[in-house]
C-alpha cells in the first residue's frame, strides 16, 4: 500500500511539473516570437554611436526595494484560489501552502501568479509549498 502511494505521489508531482513546464515553454515561446519580430529592425549603413566617457548616459540610483506583507501576497490572489491556501510570514519571505490537493488547474493557477511575483514552487513531499521573497523592486 505504501509503495502504491509513493507511486501516485510521484505522477502527481509529475503532473505539476509538467503544467509548470508548458507555461514555461510557452513564455518561450512569445520571447522567441518578439526577438523574431525585432530582428532586422535597425537601420542599414547606420552603426549605433560609440559612448565614449563623456557621452555616456548618466547613471541611473540603484533600484529602491520595497517590502511586501502577508496581507499583500494574500491579495494577489483571487478569492477562490486564496481559500485553498495558508499564508505564512518567515521572515524574508512568504510561504503560501496548499490546505489541500490543488489538482493540476488550481495548481498551474497559483504557480503562474507566484512566479509573477518573483517566487518559485518548493518541492519537499508533505512540506512543498510556494514561497514568495518579502523584498522586491
Amino acid at each position: 500500500m505504501s509503495e502504491r502511494k509513493s507511486i501516485e505521489e510521484i505522477l502527481r508531482r509529475l503532473d505539476e511539473s509538467l503544467i509548470i513546464l508548458r507555461d514555461v515553454l510557452g513564455d518561450l515561446e512569445e520571447v522567441s516570437k518578439s526577438l523574431h519580430s525585432n530582428e532586422g529592425t535597425a537601420v542599414p549603413g547606420i552603426s549605433a554611436p560609440s559612448l565614449t566617457p563623456s557621452k555616456m548616459p548618466p547613471t541611473t540610483p540603484a533600484p529602491a526595494y520595497r517590502k511586501r506583507s502577508v496581507d499583500d501576497v494574500r491579495m494577489m490572489f483571487p478569492q477562490d484560489l486564496e481559500g485553498l491556501l495558508t499564508f505564512t510570514d518567515k521572515g524574508d519571505y512568504v510561504m503560501i501552502k496548499p490546505q489541500r490537493y490543488l489538482g493540476s488547474e488550481n495548481f498551474a493557477k497559483i504557480a503562474s501568479i507566484i512566479r509573477g511575483a518573483g517566487g518559485e514552487y518548493i518541492s519537499a513531499g508533505k512540506d512543498s509549498h510556494f514561497r514568495i521573497p518579502k523584498q522586491f523592486e
